[in-house]
Formats: structure tokens, C-alpha cells, sequence
């Protein structure tokens, strides 16, 4: 059985936690491939909000079995507050979520070094969420990481003890006047640690492979979007994983010929956090309403989110670099009340036009080119069915399918999961 792929295809934020909520009535497994804390999915249903991290978002579905992948990076500090979090609602955790031993762990000085290299970098900051995330693939790549099944040996204490020591010696070469008490922050890591060492690890690649065999029905839900993608994002203002579908094979171990459908998500819209060019940013009043309208706000930090128009040029790039097989449009029911709308279909790049995503989309190298159309009034979030949507939305979808070459097979007009529209 193939494994199907729900990614991101913007800076993140497009609502993916509620769509494999949504999905995994029709899934045995969902397993996150990459990435870590700094991911914020939300969920909604039954008029509560639920945000999750590090774990799936199948984990309120009893009869899905959540894996947490060998690609993604874990605090245990930050994992044992989701954990707390679910307490409420019965779920039998240790059935139903199981981790990768090869995902790698978010070690206190992992978050301390993080924060002292973005200090360093002063004005040139690249808006990172400080959780850790960084440094710990840096780890992973330098070969000095811990992981999870090093939780099993007896000797795990003194390998941790190893690592943080060098770490402190990285955070002094630093030079900024970063204030911590490790002591205090290893007591909670080391309480969390003994916490998670009460879950069920596996060997998920092993794992994943039986339950192919066995006909399961896997979808790897993906965190971040695909222009943060170490290799193919907006470098260096970018995640520091593979947040697009090639991501899945290496963050699961799946093999390439054994990914099926890849459902890609977008926003009507778009949006970012933190630092990095966005060629369709808005800084007037309809910029405003978007944020306001959407309540565009960080998962994860907080932090307000930057609005602007939909960017088909570099939406277009995240559907050819995934192999996006089918499309799900998020938020339709913010851009209600616009009179106009804007999409931006290609770029003036260095005195040319051009329709595919360049190098470098700063703001001095990029400006964008806009198509107009009509917007709608009506309030979307009672329709329940593609019949009652006003005829300036299905303009507007039926626009991005032939310019994206993909069917838009869900379009979602509120948080709740209710509020999901299939077509």
C-alpha cells in the first residue's frame, strides 16, 4: 500500500493539522517525517482549540496510530506538555503514538545555543524560533547528536553529559550576554526524559514496512512549508530540514516508489513568520484585514504573521518540486468582504518578466505582476456544500486550477473540522 503525503506549500502555517485531522478517518497510520517543536498544528472541534507540536494530529482519532519519524527532532520538555495536555481526554497514549528511536532529541543548551547564535547575527537574523531546532541538526549532521534509542543504553547520562559540556564552550565563543541556568533547565529536561522513556519506541522504518505489507493506509503529514525547505526554500530564511515530499522518504524511510498521492495545502492567500523576502506582502489596510480577519497569529511563537496576496509563481514551484497531486485551498472565508482580489502570476525579475521562481526574490531583484478579478461578501462559514459558494469563488478556484495545473479537491471555510468542504 503507497503512502500518501499531506505537505505545506507556502512558509507554513496553511493549516495542515486541521486537514490530517480531517483525513485520518481514512488512514491506519500518520506519521510526522521532519521537523520538530517549532511546527504549530492546530486542530478544532467540538469548540476547543488544540495545538500540537511534535505529535501527529491523528492522535484524537482512537483507531490511528500516530509515529513520531526517524527525521523529526524531540524535547522532551516540550513533548511532555503536549502529553499533559491530552491527559483530558482519555486517550490511551501508549497504544495509539510511537517514536522513531532514530528521531534525534533537543538537548537545554541545543535551545541556549540557538539563542545566542541568533543574537550574534544582529539586524541579519533569520527569525528563528528559538526551540532548539537548528543546532540539533546540526548535530545530526556533525555526527554528534543524541537520539532517542540512546535513551536505552545505560550510558546515555554520560553522552549527554558530553554533548551539553561542548555546547557551553560553543555558547562562550559566541560573546553575547545569553543568561541561563542550566542546572535548573537539566532537572526538568532529566524529569521529561524519564516521562518519555515510559512510551513505546520503535523501529519505525521497520515498522512502516510491515504495516505496507499488510495493506495499512499511511499519511505522512509533513510540518513547515515547502518554501522553508533547507534546499529549496528561501535560503538561509529557511527550517533546517526537508519540508518537501522527498523529505518523507528519508524523514520515514520510504521508499520513492512507494509514495502515492501528495496533497498539497495553501492558504487563499498568503503569509509569513519572521524574517525573509515575501514579494506579495501587504503593509495597507487589506494587509491588515487579513491578519485581523484570520487571526494570523504564530502556533508556535506568537509572533503576528505577515499577509499579502496569493503567489501563484512560487505556489506553482512547491506544486512542481512535491510532484502535488491534489490540492486543498485554506482560509476562503478571510477573503470575504473584498471587493477586488489580487494574484500575483508572475514576476518582473531583473528587467524581465518571468513565471518561474528564481534564485533570489528579494525585494530589490523581484517585483510582482498581479492578475485582478472580483472578490465575494457572502459569509462562508455556514455553507456546508461547493453548491452554495458565490460565483466569484468559483472563479477564483476554477483560475488556480488551470494555472496550477491541479485539482482543488477541498476548500475549507472556517477552523472547525465541520467547516471543511469537499469537492
Amino acid at each position: 500500500m503507497a503512502v500518501d503525503l499531506l505537505l505545506g506549500l507556502q512558509w507554513g502555517d496553511e493549516g495542515k493539522g486541521k486537514i490530517v485531522d480531517v483525513l485520518t478517518k481514512d488512514y491506519d497510520i500518520i506519521a510526522r517525517f521532519q521537523g520538530g517543536p517549532n511546527a504549530g498544528h492546530t486542530l478544532e472541534f467540538d469548540g476547543i482549540k488544540h495545538v500540537l507540536h511534535t505529535i501527529p494530529s491523528g492522535i484524537f482519532h482512537k483507531n490511528a496510530m500516530n509515529v513520531v519519524g526517524n527525521g523529526v527532532v524531540i524535547d522532551p520538555v516540550i513533548f511532555k506538555k503536549e502529553l499533559d495536555a491530552l491527559q483530558k481526554f482519555n486517550l490511551d497514549i501508549n497504544a495509539i503514538l510511537l517514536i522513531s528511536r532514530k528521531a534525534h532529541l533537543i538537548l537545554p543548551t541545543h535551545r541556549l545555543l540557538d539563542a545566542a547564535s541568533e543574537a550574534s547575527k544582529g539586524k541579519a537574523k533569520i527569525g528563528s524560533t528559538l526551540k532548539g531546532i537548528g543546532p540539533t541538526y546540526m548535530d545530526k549532521t556533525g555526527r554528534n547528536g543524541m537520539r532517542i534509542g540512546d535513551l536505552e543504553l545505560d550510558n546515555w547520562k554520560e553522552k549527554y553529559r558530553a554533548l551539553a559540556d561542548k555546547h557551553e564552550a560553543m555558547i562562550d565563543y559566541y560573546n553575547v550576554d545569553i543568561q541561563y541556568d542550566l542546572q535548573d533547565l537539566e532537572t526538568e529536561f532529566f524529569a521529561a526524559v524519564e516521562e518519555l522513556k515510559e512510551l513505546t519506541f520503535i523501529d519505525s522504518e521497520e515498522y512502516l514496512f510491515q504495516a505496507q505489507k499488510e495493506g495499512k493506509k499511511i499519511l505522512a503529514e509533513g510540518a513547515q512549508g515547502s518554501l522553508l525547505d533547507i534546499d529549496f526554500g528561501t535560503y538561509p530564511y529557511v527550517t533546517s530540514s526537508n519540508t518537501t515530499a522527498a523529505g518523507a522518504c528519508t524523514g520515514l524511510g520510504v521508499a520513492p516508489n512507494q509514495i502515492g498521492e501528495v496533497k498539497g495545502i495553501f492558504k487563499a492567500y498568503a503569509t509569513r513568520v519572521g524574517s525573509g523576502p515575501f514579494p506579495t506582502e501587504l503593509f495597507d489596510e487589506a494587509g491588515e484585514t487579513m491578519g485581523r480577519v484570520g487571526n494570523e497569529f504564530g502556533a508556535t511563537t506568537g509572533r503576528p504573521r505577515r499577509c499579502g496576496w496569493l503567489d501563484l509563481v512560487a505556489l506553482k514551484y512547491a506544486v512542481q518540486v512535491n510532484g502535488v497531486t491534489e490540492l486543498n485551498m485554506m482560509k476562503g472565508d478571510v477573503l470575504s468582504g473584498f471587493k477586488k482580489l489580487k494574484v500575483c502570476t508572475a514576476y518582473k525579475y531583473k528587467g524581465e518578466t518571468i513565471t518561474h521562481l528564481p534564485y533570489n526574490i528579494e525585494q530589490e531583484n523581484v517585483t510582482p505582476i498581479y492578475s485582478e478579478m472580483d472578490g465575494w461578501s457572502e459569509d462562508l462559514t455556514k455553507m456546508n456544500s461547493q453548491d452554495q459558494f458565490p460565483a466569484e469563488l468559483n472563479a477564483y478556484i476554477d483560475f488556480l486550477e488551470k494555472e496550477l495545473e491541479v485539482p482543488i479537491k477541498i476548500v475549507s471555510v472556517g477552523p472547525d473540522r465541520t467547516q471543511t468542504i469537499h469537492r
